[in-house]
């Protein structure tokens, strides 16, 4: 797309989170100007070449960054505002987000050395705000986190409601219960042209379930153990760790929040208003003075992150915190897609120890905090809109959706990908084009496409190791010596030296067959010399390994 969108035309265009789950970026341009919705991340699965966080390629926008209006965060999740602190120099435009949100992007913001750069506009709940040409309300819903938004977005070429992720939870415990008046109110009063919508639970019959419910259900199964109990959950379900507080409190135990994430959540929680009337909480380096039957540990580490609060503890990697044969660990959260090889050998390591793990398989510990079917026909029902567009979910859900979005009598269903433009109005919705999307590595303290040079070669040396050789070669072109050799990730030690004899007498015999002129160019020996080096570990091993040829000229 080279033109800016026109004054009658309404985009939308999304850069991640759509055809997948994780690392959101919404855009939607109309007027000259283009409005952001989310900046997230997701994190890497195995095979990642030592990375762990990924997130959306910007390039589309940052190239027309002087016609970005300004970022809105919907809530506090990091697939929904994880890259913030990464992508924000690249786009420097106004963010508006909740006390909450704003209150768990600061530290990120700090840890990159922007917190003197941005500042957050705060926007209180249910509010009403300008950003370019766009119009914005905030609607309450609920999730698994305080505070979370959806959005209605008025421009001149129709109202859109972008969901953000959001459930129907009638008892949410903490926070404002969903805003169902407002979401009536919405199609009474306007004719809304689209709803850009969560599809995550799309594929699930029935409702999500409510936090209350679980409550119940985990003050009954803790009520039931006797020696010290853990329960690992997702750190930022501010009301999962009140639930856990209350839970102590009602069974004569005391609550420990294990994990820098816990703590993190916690007080930014407190900040804001929630999670102040709880019992104090007992310090992890008291934990080991308490019977075991007293205490309560709420650890951070349910996928099975390795260095997690559970990893360390189930490893005896925590000096202060331990579990032991006849405890108890209770994993409250649902595996997410690709985390289940790192679950289950967490889970199989605390059994090995004697620990009794319980899962959802087990009890009800937990409910989604995305909508199933029958809350995304209540939402349709209430809302009416002329166009669904499903996003956040795999391909398979936004059909799905699309599906369910027909069966509720809306006219127009869209199904796109990251990178699909769609033209929401003027005339039919359409796609209209795609743009060039891409995936950004955070590799160490720097930014790297998925597809650079730097983590292709990673991934190859995973997979089949690393050589080096070093050639001396003199002022007459005669090589000096044997090349040496080494390698990484191929042989075994001081065992299988006299490989890397063999390999080397190989290399000797390849540059041997070189002609003279090919002996003074140095691109010619460095080449004969990988290739020679490849093919003998092929012949040995089996392998292919990465080359790097070090050429040493005398004078």
């Amino acid at each position: 797309m080279n033109e800016a969108p026109g004054a009658e035309e309404l985009f939308f265009l999304p850069l991640g989170g759509t055809g997948e789950i994780g690392m959101n970026l919404n855009l939607y341009g109309h007027a000259g100007a283009w409005l952001m919705v989310d900046l997230g991340v997701t994190f890497a699965g195995p095979n990642s070449a030592g990375v762990d966080v990924l997130m959306p390629d910007p390039a589309f926008i940052e190239e027309r960054r002087d016609a970005l209006a300004g970022l809105v965060l919907t809530h506090a999740h990091e697939d929904h505002i994880g890259a913030v602190g990464h992508l924000w120099p690249r786009l420097r435009c106004p963010v508006y987000a909740t006390a909450f949100t704003a209150s768990m992007v600061m530290p990120k913001l700090i840890e990159a050395g922007l917190a003197d750069e941005l500042e957050i506009i705060e926007v209180p709940m249910s509010g009403r705000f300008t950003v370019g040409p766009f119009e914005i309300e905030l609607i309450t819903l609920t999730h698994s986190i305080p505070e979370p938004n959806a959005l209605v977005i008025r421009p001149a070429a129709g109202t859109v409601l972008h969901t953000g992720d959001w459930k129907l939870d009638p008892d949410p415990l903490v926070g404002d219960n969903y805003d169902e008046a407002a979401l009536r109110k919405l199609a009474e009063e306007e004719d809304v042209l689209a709803m850009v919508c969560d599809s995550t639970n799309a594929l699930v019959d029935g409702d999500s379930g409510s936090e209350a419910e679980v409550r119940e259900s985990l003050m009954e199964l803790v009520g039931g153990l006797e020696n010290r109990v853990a329960i690992a959950c997702f750190a930022s379900n501010v009301a999962r760790v009140e639930t856990a507080a209350k839970v102590a409190q009602a069974h004569g135990r005391r609550l420990a929040l294990i994990g820098r994430s816990m703590h993190r959540i916690y007080a930014a929680a407190r900040d804001n208003g929630y999670l102040t009337d709880l019992p104090p909480l007992v310090a992890e380096s008291d934990v080991g003075f308490l019977p075991r039957g007293e205490v309560l540990l709420l650890c951070t580490g349910s996928q099975g992150e390795p260095r997690s609060a559970l990893w360390r503890i189930a490893n005896d990697e925590n000096p202060q915190v331990t579990l032991e044969e006849g405890d108890a660990a209770i994993f409250s959260s649902r595996i997410i897609p690709g985390n289940d090889t790192a679950i289950f050998k967490l889970q199989n390591h605390l059994v090995r120890k004697g620990v009794e793990v319980i899962t959802d398989d087990d009890h009800f510990i937990h409910v989604s905090g995305h909508p199933a079917r029958e809350e995304l026909v209540q939402m349709y029902q209430w809302v009416r809109p002329r166009i669904a567009v499903p996003v956040h979910g795999e391909a398979r859900h936004l059909a799905e959706h699309a599906r369910l979005a027909q069966t509720c009598q809306v006219p127009e269903q869209i199904v796109g990908e990251n990178g699909t433009l769609i033209r929401l109005a003027p005339g039919p919705a359409e796609i209209v084009d795609h743009v060039p999307t891409g995936r950004l590595a955070l590799d160490g303290n720097r930014l790297l496409p998925v597809d650079s040079h730097v983590l292709r070669a990673r991934r190859r040396m995973s997979y089949n190791g690393a050589a080096t050789v070093t050639l001396v070669v003199g002022a007459d072109n005669l090589f000096q010596g044997l090349p040496i050799v080494t390698a990484q990730g191929l042989l075994d030690g001081e065992d299988e030296a006299d490989k890397l004899a063999l390999i080397a007498e190989g290399v000797v015999e390849a540059l041997r067959r070189l002609p003279a002129v090919g002996r003074a160019d140095d691109g010619a020996v460095k080449e004969a010399a990988r290739i020679a080096v490849r093919r003998a570990f092929f012949r040995m091993l089996g392998r292919k390994p990465v080359t790097d040829v070090h050429l040493v000229r005398l004078s």
